[in-house]
């Protein structure tokens, strides 16, 4: 499996952006897919996840800002960050779950960064 993420960038705090994550291989097995980020200094941490059946979680500081989906047919998931605060600067990096519980059997992609300016 491999796992493409973009749209990160530099927006005001208040804006919105929209990451994508594509997955290409074989997706099939993928359990569900989830949303990490790290900023400078800290530790990476889950922001949203989606299961393959629709069980959505959020963090609890993005809980009614962010919003995680998918479209099955582009083999693609979403992570609509809306209202944005300079402390939600990171680097976003999306991972599929295969579902086996060893991470080593686990994806991540690349990593996309954003940019929040006060």
């Amino acid at each position: 499996v491999q796992l493409q993420a973009s749209g990160g960038g530099l927006v005001q705090a208040g804006g919105s952006l929209r990451l994508s994550c594509t997955a290409s291989g074989d997706t099939a097995g993928i359990h569900a897919i989830a949303w990490y980020r790290q900023a400078p200094g800290k530790q990476r941490e889950l922001v949203a996840r989606l299961s393959s059946g629709d069980m959505v979680d959020y963090e609890d500081s993005v809980k009614g800002r962010f919003a995680i989906s998918r479209d099955n047919a582009k083999n693609t998931v979403y992570l609509d960050v809306n209202s944005l605060k300079p402390e939600d600067a990171a680097v976003y990096y999306c991972y599929a779950d295969m579902g086996t519980g060893w991470a080593g059997d686990d994806y991540w992609g690349q990593g996309t960064l954003v940019t929040v300016s006060s």
